[in-house]
């Protein structure tokens, strides 16, 4: 029972990756009629740039993808899942992609009151630990995710389903998330009153107020938190403390700003919060390599 068991297994990741590539015949990002649901195909490999992840899950189908976080490097390749539960600051880049063999994936928007209400209905493990949550873990594809998702991807024949039952697997794999070893950090992440949900929280308030001047004691407060709490499961769940987070959010939006709309280096630095053009010139070099005006040009214009 369990070699045929093995054997099915071995078909349906065979049958992920062909409904994918025949998606799939050129390199890009492409949504679908499905909620957050998201096929990736990418021909080459490339070099690392720094990011946030959104709450979401990765399914690496083929290839292979190096993310790191904070000091903590990882790889991943076929049939394995990346698990953000927070928007979680990383760098990232492609390793294993070619045009014979494509890195293939696809991604699933994570919707954080399903958890918290499906969270609330599933018993927690025995070994259910009520300290402090890690923002993002990698993990073997279970069974159980990957016929979810080949019933998604076979709803993608079927537009006039797709939305409806698609919302409907979609509840499923946070349902089977939940049930997975990093179901334990996404209930911490989503339960009222945790030293996780709180970071959370701080989290949230920091993308909403990033322009702002951080005043640690204030937000700890408001949190019910000592500062030193704060700081520690901060840092223990983003990769990084409040303040550099912060400036990472200041740093990718003034990016954003640059390329979307157009802004000059000293426009962006002042929408952003920075009161000195020269000192986010040095932060945005430290972080993505090159100055600002640099860095737009050769993005660009494809040159990275």
């Amino acid at each position: 029972m369990a070699e045929n068991y093995r054997f099915a297994a071995e078909d349906g990741r065979v049958a992920l990756r062909d409904m994918i590539r025949g998606l799939l015949p050129e390199e890009g990002r492409f949504p679908t009629p499905i909620e957050g649901f998201t096929l990736h195909r990418y021909d080459h490999s490339d070099t690392a740039k720094p990011h946030f992840y959104k709450p979401i899950l990765i399914i690496a189908v083929q290839g292979r993808k190096w993310v790191r976080m904070g000091i903590n490097d990882i790889s991943f390749g076929e049939y394995t899942c990346f698990i953000a539960g927070v928007n979680m600051p990383v760098s990232s880049c492609l390793l294993e992609a070619t045009s014979e063999m494509p890195y293939l994936s696809v991604s699933l928007d994570l919707d954080r009151p399903s958890i918290a209400a499906l969270a609330a209905k599933i018993p927690p493990p025995t070994e259910y630990n009520h300290d402090i949550a890690v923002g993002a873990a990698v993990q073997e594809l279970s069974p159980e995710l990957l016929d979810a998702f080949l019933r998604m991807l076979e709803l993608l024949d079927k537009p006039e389903h797709a939305k409806a039952l698609g919302a409907l697997i979609s509840r499923e794999i946070h349902y089977r998330l939940l049930t997975t070893p990093f179901g334990h950090q996404l209930r911490l992440l989503n339960t009222v009153g945790s030293q996780s949900n709180k970071i959370d929280q701080a989290i949230m308030w920091l993308r909403e107020n990033y322009r702002e001047t951080l005043q640690v004691d204030k937000l700890a407060g408001t949190l019910n938190m000592a500062p030193s709490t704060l700081y520690k499961y901060f840092k223990k769940i983003t990769t990084l403390s409040p303040l550099q987070y912060q400036k990472r959010l200041r740093l990718d939006e003034a990016q954003r700003l640059m390329l979307v709309e157009d802004c000059d280096v000293t426009e962006a630095a002042l929408m952003v919060g920075y009161e000195s053009a020269n000192q986010f010139g040095r932060e945005y070099k430290r972080l993505f390599g090159e100055p600002p005006r640099k860095n737009v040009v050769n993005i660009k214009t494809g040159r990275q």
